[in-house]
């Protein structure tokens, strides 16, 4: 496993999303790798009186998201188990992937910025060990 996580994106990668200058509907590929324990050091007003997982802490992320990224004009796709990779680092493993797909990156960009999302942001925070996100822009299709 690597030694670096990853869990936002730097102001150097979101100014190069942005710069892509991607226009239309944009898919966010998430692979996620989360903690045993969720970690709410950083954001205690959220935390359980209990510990839980950091798989639990992200489900709460979820249902406290979805709203929101519906409101957006976004949908989530995608939610599976993940595992070893079958082409990849062998090393490398990822307990989730997910696809959220939104209507364009302005939209993408306005959900992020939501002060009411946000409110739930300690959540992702408190399950995520590492993740990357790639943004994905549909291809030509082959019939």
């Amino acid at each position: 496993m690597s030694e670096t996580s990853y869990l936002d994106p730097t102001p150097a990668a979101g100014r190069a999303f942005v710069m892509r200058g991607l226009q239309g509907e944009v898919v966010m590929l998430n692979l996620l790798r989360f903690r045993a324990l969720a970690d709410y050091s950083a954001h205690p007003a959220l935390a359980p009186s209990e510990p839980i997982s950091g798989r639990t802490a992200f489900d709460r992320y979820i249902d406290h998201t979805l709203p929101f990224l519906r409101e957006s004009g976004g949908e989530l796709l995608f939610l599976g188990e993940g595992g070893r990779f079958l082409i990849g680092p062998e090393h490398e493993q990822w307990d989730l992937a997910m696809l959220v797909r939104q209507s364009s990156v302005a939209a993408f960009l306005a959900f992020t910025e939501n002060a009411a999302y946000l409110e739930g942001i300690g959540h992702r925070t408190a399950a995520i060990a590492d993740a990357r996100l790639l943004p994905l822009k549909a291809a030509r299709f082959v019939a």
